[in-house]
């Protein structure tokens, strides 16, 4: 285990690894080896056998590297990802895994770290420049010494150090910027029995000042482990903490910086061999050397400061730990060190101790302390010290943060807080953010994008112009925000900051943010036609169909306004597609965009109108055009532009040949042909020629080519044309009589119109053509050429002179056949001999001369005997009429061409002898066939057939065959008989050639086809035929007189019998070789085992009688096999004669055959039926014997044979033979001995044979003996079952029980024993069920027994444990569903811990009705978690009693104010007339339906009760309901409070009337004083004046005065000039700051519309804006920019008209 990733097991066969990151799943490899690592990072395998090592990647399954080393590895390990560290007995080795080379040799091993030692940890230092090897051996003086070597890669040297483990370590020190890199190790002299730790820098450059080092700590290693040591030593480099493991199991935890050792425990009995840290946690891994069980070792952070606290009574450790580590436990440790500290005046040492206390001491309090201490002279302030203590240890915090900026921006030094922020050192907050706003904007960007303040973040990309940045932001943030008001206003301000936030606004992602055509117009009537522009094609950039009318404008307002390049350029582009293309096309043609306007044109005239113009047009555009209209409209076009003069000619020639194809090339000629353009129609098809397939393009352009004398060209197209129509082209050629007739020579040699052409040009004199025609052109047509001559009547001369001109080109076969048709052969003689003399060997030409010289009689026999060249099928026919015997000759050259002709003539004319003999010379089956095959269908030729082949087999007997001295001749004519099947004739002539004596009478092949044609045809012959030959093969014809076609055993076993004799087998193999096969045809075919026996006992040959044995198994004789095979002394078939043998029960009489096996054969199988043999006849004494001598018997199978067919005694013997004592202990079982069966048990300790013996026990009422094997069963979960059901069917209770309690106290105990234990208590005694379940609970499975606790009706017990087990639920079933398990302390405490809220509800339910007295407790229990509402419905439900019973609970829980709760507990408040209540909640709780409680007590009979109602109407603004109520319960006070918190006065008024109608004077003045800020004067002033209530009203009037006196005081203050020094700045920012945002901007609020006056569209020449309204109103329609005069007071702006002038 490299790492917290993989654990590697090497087995025998295989390595199997064990995934820690995937719920440990097991991957099997089939791999062999010693030993293998698996690298901490990659999925790389090292692998070691012997001192090969090599590396393997399981990711791409490929061998990556391997090398052999010299001398074996006894340490190995991967101290990086990169690099496997390699130990061997002298020395170490370094080996990466990155690149192809060998180990590289790092040091040799220290003599105090010799090959004594075992190497057990190899560590390298995070910087590879220091290594450490550790090792442990024996002490001389006891125990286990460990010895280290300490290895400096730069300097080369070694220190040897005396402990058992170390480790390096990267760690940050207080006051130092650089990290330390330490190395921690334990330290065990020899002469000291104390335990150290060390921790020393290594490596630390000395011009940065001294290494970091801690004076050594003893360890406290406990007393009883003084013979103890460490064997491991793991960082955890997340903590700085560092774990120590000890051989015994203790482990230690150190605190790196101090050096203290924090806490120490026991954790197992065994070794931890393996360990290896985990880096995300900190934790530990750590495998047990025994079991293999894999632990987890880690910081339990929550109680280590209380324990270092209050065990270790360490403060200072506490304090440091808890800072460092971030723990709880030492807040009020801080604070006394703190307070300490201070008071000391101790500043810097303070502000320490609060940056390493975490968030403990980190307030606003202790900022404020630090600010109070006053500065000592030359030192800074305290407060500074503060900020610096802490920006150099940590990260500042909120308030931190905000304290240390105000000072330093308001010294003018943002820098700092530059290099804060880039550091990570200040918390980002808005408050932060505000305070760096005013000195850099972009700093607070920062800030505000840090902390999320969104708005001031977009607030600081307008005043930076970063306008393109504020839509991806908010959309990356999801902030919303109104876009429409910031556009309108940077509309005027800044457009192009507009057009970068409407570009932003409609491309963000999700949809466009605000209406296009309503921005779109807002940038146009601003006269901002770029920009329109802009953003439109931002816009519209994805091109949807429901854009079209704002595709159009686009368009339109570019071509109109005076920018139709721009328009140009956005068509050209392509990216706009749905605009309206006849509007846009009119609008380019008026422009002038020729090209644009076609393109948008659909209408052929409105296309023929702007091509009027096309000589103005790109020719590139014009052929290109064309592709987009239909045949029709193009041919169309082109008649149109062609009318037009030949300027155009040259484009449409472009036109026709390019679109050739899809216009059609006839109608182009057309089109050509009526304007009469020869020469444009000349060069429009001279480009489409050599690709066009239309045969009036090939003609036509032959006819334009030749009418402009461009000779060469039509003859081209003639000689290389395929399309063009031959008949066509060959009449206008001859038609129009060129003067230069290669075209027309051409299309007749193409096309086979030779005798056409030859007639032409003979008959127009033009003979030099015909002979340059045949010898140049095609001289291959020179016989169609010669023929036609002939048949004009040409001179004989001029026909001879182009033959010997035409030499051998001219082709023979066609020559010779045209001059035969008209007789002309002989002519052809000069001209052929003058071929043969070139050397020709052509078959035509010896053949005209062979059938010249055979009509001449010029020795034709010589030359049809010697010429090599000619071809005998066409000469052999010519030759049949003249004179069979050359035919003959003809046919016999052709070697097997003519076969049939041959055979043919020969049957014809008689020509049996010479056949004869040209058969046998051949020696080919297949045409002997064609000759010797009968005839079957026995017409009259059937009959002639036969005769001529009797006579042709007569002539091969009789002459050919004995003429012939060539054996495989002979052979071949023999198998052609045979394959004739003339079985007859082949024997007589056999007989002729072996027996009457000639060369081939000792020839074997010949005898054997003489016997075996006998054994075929005549049978009575075999047996002379074997006694008169000798040389024969004898194996090979006894094997076919012995098939099931022929059966002639008896001449089988003669063959056998007489070549066994010396005289004709000289080899003793040989001959009894032969004897066996001879004895095989009597038992194998003839079946005759008596006279097998007879001939075996003749001739007395071992392998004779190994036959007859295997013969006679196979016919189950086994006695009779058994004295056969001892003869043979043959154990070749044991296995099946023992099976045989076994069957038959022959037990004594297998005896002596197998002991004669064993004498040659080692086989299992022998010496295992030998045993079972002696078990059989109950042999003992020699079956004992022959078990404890040397065997190889199966052991283990016969004794379980013989324990299967009840043989115990014999099996007894086996299985005391190989200590089988589980079989052994069923034997004695079986014989009743069952004290030996638990002795055989004991020593075989298995489960399966201790359940067996118990039971066999049992079953005998052996019950202590049964108790004894018990015990050991129930050591195995997964038998428990078994053994309590077998106790229970036989009815042992009791002696069950005591079983198990027995089994309580077995070392290896487990969780079944407990837990069958407390389900027998269950069901037989119930009074110990409780106490078992709680001394025992943590060894239960609680499910089972609380099921059997359900069972048995024990629900007490049941309770518990379902509370022990934190199955609270279940636990509040119970005691709900069986009153005898209720508890209510118990009920309380577990009901608060369920997980079903729903269980809760249900409680409520149960204490209502069961309860009730104890249900205000129990809410006090659950008030936090439940749905009060909820609750109080099923109060109410209940019933009145209930909520009574409720009303304290429902008090408790209204500080919730909850609807419910509220209306539940007004209701009780009514109906107890407790209207002090009452009115406090309503005064503290708002939330339930005031209105209708209102209506309720409106008519209540008590008095204060309607006065609660009105006042609820007052807080609810009914204010005419509130005071009407108080008018009839002439509550004036309340009528004139209500109507003043109104501030309604019309209410007041109303009110002041009322008083003056009813003569409530005091109350009137009352209402005035009370109400005067919302009195007018003269309402007041009338109705004092028209009640006489001049006295009343005049306090009043003496106020107004007052007020309105300072009032235009302070206006007139208000308003006085500015004094002359003011200065302009003020003024700038007085009008900076009318309207807009509060950051100054300019908002234009006034007028009707956004333009100014003046500065409107030209009328008639300008823009129509008109259609960007669409049918809409006025007023723009929600989503888009308001109007600027809706929503905005009006007159507000700069001019007082509104606008600008």
């Amino acid at each position: 285990m490299e790492s917290d990733k993989w654990i590697v097991s090497v087995e025998p066969t295989q390595v199997s690894l064990i995934d820690l990151q995937n719920q440990a799943a097991v991957t099997r490899r089939p791999i062999k080896a010693e030993a293998a690592v698996m690298n901490p990072a990659t999925n790389i395998l090292a692998l070691r056998s012997g001192k090969m090592i090599q590396m393997f990647n399981l990711d791409t399954k490929q061998k990556l590297k391997s090398h052999d080393m010299d001398s074996p590895i006894v340490f190995w390990k991967w101290t990086s990802a990169d690099n496997l560290a390699l130990v061997t007995g002298t020395s170490v080795h370094h080996w990466n895994a990155t690149n192809q080379s060998a180990p590289v040799k790092m040091f040799d091993r220290h003599p105090t770290i010799g090959p004594n030692s075992q190497i057990i940890n190899y560590q390298v230092s995070p910087d590879s420049k220091w290594c450490l090897l550790g090792g442990i051996s024996a002490n001389p003086a006891g125990g286990v010494a460990g010895n280290m070597q300490l290895y400096s890669v730069e300097k080369k040297v070694s220190q040897p150090l005396q402990g058992h483990a170390g480790a390096f370590h990267m760690m940050k020190l207080s006051g130092r910027e650089d990290q330390a890199q330490v190395l921690v190790f334990h330290e065990k002299k020899a002469d000291d029995p104390a335990h150290k730790l060390f921790v020393m820098e290594v490596g630390r450059d000395p011009s940065k000042g001294a290494p970091f080092r801690l004076q050594p700590t003893v360890i406290p290693v406990p007393p009883e482990a003084a013979s103890d040591f460490p064997v491991s030593l793991v960082i955890d480099a997340k903590d700085d903490l560092a774990f120590l493991l000890s051989k015994m199991g203790f482990v230690y935890l150190f605190d790196i910086a101090s050096g203290k050792t924090m806490f120490r425990t026991r954790i197992t009995q065994e070794t931890v061999f393996v360990t290896c840290p985990q880096s995300s946690t900190g934790m530990v891994f750590g495998i047990t050397v025994r079991t293999g069980k894999v632990l987890r070792i880690g910081l339990n952070g929550q109680n280590l400061v209380p324990y270092i606290v209050n065990t270790l009574r360490d403060t200072e450790l506490a304090i440091k730990v808890a800072g460092r580590l971030g723990l709880p436990g030492a807040e009020h440790l801080y604070t006394q060190e703190f307070e300490r500290l201070i008071g000391a005046g101790q500043v810097k040492e303070a502000a320490v101790l609060v940056a390493n206390s975490g968030s403990a001491l980190r307030t606003p309090a202790t900022i404020a302390r630090f600010q109070q201490i006053p500065a000592q002279p030359g030192a800074p302030q305290p407060v500074f010290q503060y900020f610096s203590t802490l920006l150099e240890n940590v990260k500042l915090n909120e308030q931190e943060s905000i304290e240390l900026a105000k000072p330093v921006l308001q010294q003018g030094r943002p820098q700092l807080m530059e290099k804060w922020l880039k550091d990570d050192k200040l918390h980002c907050s808005e408050a932060l953010g505000d305070l760096i706003m005013p000195h850099d904007t972009a700093m607070a960007l920062s800030v505000y994008l840090r902390s999320e303040c969104h708005a001031k973040a977009i607030q600081c990309f307008v005043q930076r112009g970063e306008y393109d940045k504020i839509v991806p932001y908010s959309t990356s943030v999801g902030y919303q925000m109104d876009y429409s008001s910031m556009l309108n206003q940077l509309l005027f301000n800044n457009p192009q900051g507009a057009l970068d936030l409407a570009k932003g606004l409609v491309s963000a992602e999700g949809g466009p943010l605000i209406d296009i055509q309503a921005t779109a117009e807002a940038f146009l009537s601003s006269n901002r036609v770029q920009e329109t522009t802009a953003f439109l094609l931002e816009a519209l950039k994805d091109n949807k169909q429901e854009h079209a009318y704002l595709q159009t404008k686009l368009l339109e307002i570019n071509l109109i306004g005076g920018a139709p390049q721009v328009a140009d350029a956005i068509m050209q582009n392509g990216i706009l597609t749905h605009y309206d293309r006849a509007h846009i096309g009119k609008l380019c043609e008026r422009a002038g965009m020729w090209q644009r306007a076609a393109e948008h044109y659909t209408d052929i005239n409105d296309i023929k109108r702007v091509f009027k113009n096309s000589h103005q047009m790109n020719p590139e555009f014009v052929v290109s055009y064309f592709s987009k209209l239909n045949q029709e409209q193009s041919i169309a076009l082109l008649k149109d532009m062609m009318s037009r003069g030949p300027a155009n000619m040259q484009v449409c020639v472009e036109v026709a040949k390019k679109y050739h194809e899809e216009l059609g090339a006839g109608e182009l000629v057309k089109v050509f042909e009526s304007n009469k353009a020869t020469e444009g129609l000349f060069y429009f098809l001279g480009a489409v020629v050599n690709v066009s397939e239309d045969p009036i393009v090939h003609l036509k352009y032959i006819q334009s080519a030749c009418m402009l004398g461009q000779f060469k060209e039509a003859e081209r197209v003639c000689r290389d044309s395929n399309v063009y129509d031959p008949a066509e082209v060959k009449e206008y050629l001859k038609n129009a009589k060129l003067p230069d007739p290669r075209p027309l020579i051409h299309v007749c040699d193409r096309f086979d119109f030779v005798d056409e052409l030859t007639e032409y040009l003979y008959l127009n004199s033009l003979l030099q053509y015909v002979e340059v025609y045949v010898t140049k052109v095609s001289p291959a047509k020179t016989p169609q050429v010669v023929g036609k001559l002939f048949d004009l009547g040409a001179n004989q001369d001029f026909v001879k002179r182009i033959l010997m001109a035409v030499g051998t080109a001219c082709p023979v076969d066609d020559m010779v056949e045209i001059a035969e048709t008209r007789n002309r052969l002989r002519m052809l003689q000069p001209w052929l001999e003058a071929r043969v003399a070139t050397g020709s060997t052509e078959p035509g030409t010896h053949n005209a001369l062979g059938k010249i010289y055979i009509q001449m009689n010029k020795d034709p026999k010589a030359f049809l005997t010697n010429n090599m060249f000619y071809e005998p099928k066409v000469l052999g026919p010519f030759c049949e009429s003249l004179d069979p015997s050359l035919a003959f000759v003809a046919y016999k050259k052709g070697a097997g061409e003519c076969d049939e002709e041959l055979i043919k003539i020969s049957f014809t004319h008689g020509l049996y002898r010479d056949l004869a003999r040209y058969l046998v010379e051949r020696q080919d089956l297949e045409l002997w066939a064609k000759v010797l095959t009968k005839d079957e269908s026995g017409d009259e030729t059937a009959m002639e057939k036969e005769k001529e082949r009797r006579q042709l087999i007569d002539q091969v007997v009789e002459w050919a065959l004995p003429e012939s001295t060539s054996a495989d001749e002979v052979s071949c004519t023999v198998k052609a008989f045979m394959a004739a099947d003339l079985p007859g004739e082949l024997i007589t002539l056999l007989e002729r050639i072996i027996l009457q004596g000639s060369d081939f009478s000792d020839n074997k092949n010949l005898q054997n086809l003489l016997i075996l044609t006998a054994i075929r045809a005549d049978h009575t012959k075999v047996a002379s035929y074997i006694d008169q030959l000798d040389n024969f093969d004898a194996k090979d014809i006894a094997l076919i007189c012995v098939s099931e076609s022929h059966m002639l055993y008896e001449e089988a076993y003669s063959i056998y019998n007489k070549f066994a004799k010396p005289e004709f087998t000289q080899e003793k193999e040989e001959q009894v070789e032969m004897q066996v096969l001879a004895i095989g045809v009597l038992v194998d075919y003839a079946k005759d085992l008596d006279r097998a026996k007879g001939y075996a006992t003749q001739v007395d040959e071992k392998p004779v009688w190994s036959k007859l044995g295997k013969s006679q198994l196979e016919e189950k004789m086994a006695a009779e096999a058994i004295i056969s095979f001892i003869n043979a002394e043959d154990a070749s078939e044991y296995v099946k004669m023992c099976d045989e043998a076994n069957e038959a029960e022959l037990y004594t009489e297998i005896i002596p055959y197998l002991k004669m096996a064993r004498k040659n054969l080692q086989e299992n199988l022998l010496d295992t039926e030998l045993i079972y043999a002696y078990a059989k006849i109950n042999n003992l004494t020699d079956l004992e014997v022959f078990v404890n001598g040397p065997n190889v018997a199966n052991i283990q199978n016969i004794g379980d044979r013989c324990f299967a067919e009840g043989l115990y005694h014999a099996a007894k013997i086996l299985y005391t033979n190989i200590n089988n004592n589980s079989k052994l202990a069923l034997c004695h079982i079986q014989l009743e001995e069952f004290r030996d069966s638990v002795a055989a048990a004991t020593k075989a300790n298995n489960v399966s044979t201790w359940k067996q013996v118990c039971f066999a026990c049992l079953r005998a009422q052996e019950f202590r003996l049964a108790s004894t094997c018990g015990l050991e069963v129930i050591k195995y979960p997964d038998h428990l079952d078994e053994v309590v059901t077998y106790y229970s069917d036989l009815g042992h209770f009791d002696h069950l029980i005591s079983l198990f309690e027995q089994g309580l106290g077995l070392e290896d105990g487990h969780i079944g024993i407990f837990t069958e234990l407390g389900i027998l208590y269950t069901k037989h005694v119930p009074e110990k069920v409780m106490e078992h379940c709680k001394v025992f609970f943590t060894k239960l499975n609680v499910s089972k027994v609380v099921r059997a606790c359900e069972r048995a009706r024990l629900f007490s017990p049941a309770v518990y444990l379902y509370m022990a087990d934190k199955q609270y639920d279940n636990a509040v079933k119970i005691m709900s569903e069986r009153a005898p398990a209720f508890d209510n302390d118990l009920f309380l405490d577990s009901i608060v811990k369920v997980r079903n809220a729903e269980i809760m509800y249900k409680a409520v339910n149960f204490y209502l009705t069961m309860h009730p007295m104890l249900f205000t407790r129990l809410m006090e229990v659950l008030e936090e978690l439940v749905d009060h509402s909820r609750v109080v419905n099923q109060l109410k439900r209940t019933g009145d009693w209930a909520l009574q019973i409720g009303q304290a609970y429902m008090k408790a829980v209204q500080k919730a104010d909850l609807s419910a709760v509220n209306e539940a507990l007004n209701e009780l408040y009514i109906e107890d007339e407790d209207y002090e209540s009452l009115r406090k909640s309503i005064d503290k709780f708002k939330n339930f339906n005031m209105i209708g409680l209102a209506s309720k007590l409106a008519t209540h009979e008590l008095l204060e009760f309607r006065r609660i109602s009105a006042y609820v109407y007052r807080c609810n603004s009914k204010w005419s309901q509130s005071i009407e109520l108080s008018k009839n319960d002439r509550m004036w006070k309340d009528c004139i409070d209500t109507a003043n918190e109104s501030s309604d006065a019309e209410i007041i008024e109303n009110l002041l009337r009322f008083f003056c109608e009813t003569s409530e004077k005091e109350c009137f003045c009352a209402t005035l004083y009370t109400c005067f800020s919302h009195v007018r004067p003269d309402v007041a002033l009338e109705l004092g004046w028209l009640n006489g209530y001049s006295h009343f009203v005049m306090p009043f009037l003496v106020q107004n005065m007052r007020q309105t006196f300072d009032r235009l005081k302070a206006l007139e203050d208000r308003t006085k000039p500015p004094a002359a020094q003011d200065n302009v700045d003020e003024v700038a920012q007085t009008y900076g700051q009318l309207g807009g945002f509060n950051n100054g901007m300019l908002m234009l609020e006034n007028g009707g519309g956004m333009g100014m006056p003046g500065m409107g569209m030209p009328q008639g020449g300008g823009i129509d804006m008109s259609g960007f309204q669409g049918g809409m109103p006025p007023q723009m329609q929600p989503g888009m920019m308001p109007q600027m005069n809706g929503g905005m007071p009006p007159n507000t702006g700069m001019m007082p008209n509104g606008g600008m002038y």
